[in-house]
């Protein structure tokens, strides 16, 4: 298959989005600015729970300045983890990328949100060259060793320093 360019203007990259996870057989790697859509939160928990290994970076400002994201990851099994960038406090990891399967990468604007979904204008390119996928990889397993799980300084939220299994 060839790469792919998807523009919201055209429609819903939510549902492109949703027909990867319902595919995913393996892996979902994701390393994401935000995440407030339900839809998308709850498809990586059905992955997971079908034994796809689902893993989650997102960024820790955005996850301290939103409710949303905590309440969503108070209702998942998977393991998520919260990186700053890479001046620290304040700066964002603010990549928007996803790799399933070793097979497919999600890169662009478009972040797992209601507004990205419903309101702006995104795009998302989607790669399938082996050598891009690596390098996505790659970049993952970085963030993903670099990154640390925490529990927010009173949320009420169940368990959420427990998620980790590796």
């Amino acid at each position: 298959m060839r790469d792919e360019l998807l523009f919201s203007r055209d429609g819903s990259i939510q549902a492109y989005i949703e027909q990867l996870l319902n595919a995913v057989t393996t892996s979902v790697e994701a390393a994401l600015y935000r995440l407030n859509n339900p839809a998308l939160a709850q498809g990586l928990e059905r992955a997971w729970r079908r034994g796809v290994q689902v893993r989650l970076v997102l960024d820790r400002n955005k996850f301290d300045d939103d409710r949303a994201p905590r309440h969503l990851l108070a209702e998942v099994s998977f393991p998520w983890r919260l990186l700053y960038g890479r001046g620290g406090c304040g700066s964002k990891m603010h990549h928007k990328m996803v790799l399933f399967d070793s097979a497919v990468a999600l890169a662009g604007s478009y972040n797992w949100t209601l507004e990205s979904e419903r309101e702006n204008y995104e795009n998302l390119l989607v790669l399938r060259a082996p050598e891009q996928l690596a390098q996505f990889h790659r970049e993952f397993e970085a963030l993903w060793n670099e990154a640390r799980e925490f529990r927010p300084p009173g949320d009420g939220a169940p368990g959420l320093a427990s998620r980790e299994t590796t």
